[in-house]
C-alpha cells in the first residue's frame, strides 16, 4: 500500500525509525561532547579566587589550632550546608598563621586535631600529620594542603574558592611528589 506522495507504508515507518534513532543519538551525545569540551569553554564564576574572612583574630589564640568554617564563594542555590567548608587554623605566633584544608592528602577524608599529641590524624587509613601540616606517618605521600592567608585589621582571610586536589597541591607546595 502506497501513501499519497508515492511512499510505501514500510518506507514511512523506516524513515520514522531512523529519525527517532538519530534524535536519541543526538540527545545522548550532547552531554558527552559537552563534558569532553567543557574545560576549554568553561569560564570561572565571579568570586572563584576571592579572599574570605574566617573571623576575628581573637577566635584563634596564639599557640592553638582551631577548626573554622567558611562559605564557598562559588555556590549554587541548592548547595545548602554543603557549601560550608571547614579548615584548620593554627596560630603559630603573634604574626604567623597556618591554614590547612581539613582533607587528608591520601583519600581526602576529614582529619581531626588531637591537642594532647599535637597531631592531625585521619580516621580512614591512619594518616598522621605534625602540627605544621607535614606528613608524620601513614599512607599519605605529602602534608596537608595549606591555604594562602592574610591579616587585615583584626580579621584573618584565606584565599578560597579553589578546592585543593592532589595534583594542584603537589604542584603548588614545594617538595610535593610531582613538584618540578
Amino acid at each position: 500500500m502506497n501513501l499519497p506522495g508515492g511512499i510505501s507504508r514500510r518506507g514511512l515507518f523506516l524513515k520514522l525509525a531512523v529519525l527517532f534513532n538519530a534524535l536519541v543519538g543526538i540527545i545522548l551525545a550532547v552531554p558527552i561532547v559537552r563534558y569532553i569540551f567543557s574545560p576549554m569553554i568553561r569560564q570561572r564564576r565571579p568570586g572563584y579566587a576571592s579572599w574570605i574572612s574566617l573571623g576575628s583574630l581573637n577566635n584563634f589564640p596564639a599557640g592553638e589550632t582551631r577548626l573554622a568554617t567558611y562559605r564557598n564563594p562559588v555556590v549554587n542555590p541548592w548547595d545548602g550546608v554543603t557549601a560550608d567548608i571547614a579548615c584548620w587554623v593554627r596560630h603559630v605566633d603573634t604574626e604567623n598563621f597556618q591554614v590547612f584544608a581539613i582533607n587528608c592528602a591520601h583519600l581526602w577524608c576529614p582529619v581531626r586535631w588531637f591537642p594532647q599529641s599535637s597531631l592531625f590524624m585521619c580516621p580512614c587509613h591512619g594518616g598522621v600529620y605534625y602540627a605544621d601540616g607535614s606528613r608524620a606517618a601513614g599512607p599519605p605521600e605529602r602534608g596537608l594542603f595549606q591555604y594562602s592567608y592574610k591579616v587585615e585589621g583584626d580579621s584573618l582571610f584565606i584565599k578560597a574558592g579553589e578546592m585543593p586536589t592532589p595534583t594542584l597541591a603537589a604542584n603548588i607546595k614545594p617538595g610535593g611528589p610531582r613538584c618540578a
